[in-house]
């Protein structure tokens, strides 16, 4: 891995993890469309401590105030919020430590990420036409579960991680910004998870300027992306994601299928 090869994948993870893109998916295709090597499991963690590190310092405030509603008896309707995201955390927690491994080794055909961009996709697209009525403290118990469960099916590149939670929430008729705060808060557990589970394979000599350029790289975009999404969906729907989805997932297709 090159340093600007590291700094391409810094900037698709920093994008695809918080945009409802998916950068497993991206993250699978562009190695394989130009024919890199592998990365493998020491630049991946980079990646993750990146977009970890974006979605920490953007919602530190957020972070703070619900660690300390979480042990009080003050504010109730954030000490909900917190124990609702520790509630949503547990299905994709129990699903990545169980099929992780073999999802990343079964699940990575192009066809199959060309499907689930298109699928996952069309659900946004439904379920952005739901009204927008409810805020965050409405949150049911059943809901935030079902969030959970929907964030598990993440896993699967091309899925997306931010689309699939805030399809979930839409649902529910939860308006763009609290759905999208939902699932970038949301994505802070899994996320550092995710880079907790794979650090102690990591080596010293490994971390090299490739890792450092990843983890920064990754890091600005993803606080620029949570910016950018947060500030369209306050006067836009989320067609526009939808529409990228669908032609790519359909030039993944015809490519793989006709043109390789």
């Amino acid at each position: 891995m090159t340093l600007w090869q590291a700094v391409i994948m810094g900037i698709i993870q920093g994008l695809g993890e918080f945009l409802p893109i998916s950068s497993s998916g991206h993250l699978v295709l562009v190695p394989w469309f130009f024919e890199w090597q592998d990365p493998g499991l020491t630049f991946d963690i980079a990646l993750h401590a990146g977009t970890l590190l974006a979605v920490v310092i953007y919602f530190h405030k957020d972070w703070l105030s619900l660690l300390r509603a979480a042990f009080s008896n003050k504010d109730h309707k954030r000490r909900r919020i917190f124990w609702l995201l520790v509630l949503a955390t547990i299905p994709a927690a129990v699903s990545g430590f169980l099929f992780k491994d073999i999802i990343e080794s079964k699940a990575r055909s192009p066809v199959l990420i060309g499907l689930m961009l298109i699928v996952f996709g069309l659900f946004l697209y439904f379920a952005d036409k739901h009204k927008q009525t409810r805020k965050l403290t409405t949150m049911t118990v059943r809901e935030a579960l079902f969030i959970g469960i929907a964030q598990a099916l993440a896993l699967i590149p091309g899925v997306s991680r931010s689309g699939v939670t805030i399809t979930a929430a839409r649902l529910f008729s939860y308006t763009r910004d609290d759905a999208a705060r939902f699932s970038f808060l949301l994505s802070t557990p899994v996320i550092f998870g995710a880079t907790l589970l794979s650090i102690t394979d990591l080596k010293p000599g490994e971390i090299n300027m490739p890792f450092i350029g990843g983890i920064v790289v990754s890091c600005l975009v993803g606080m620029l992306s949570i910016s950018v999404l947060l500030k369209i969906i306050k006067r836009h729907s989320l067609n526009i994601f939808v529409g990228y989805r669908i032609l790519l997932g359909a030039f993944i297709i015809f490519g793989y299928l006709f043109l390789v």
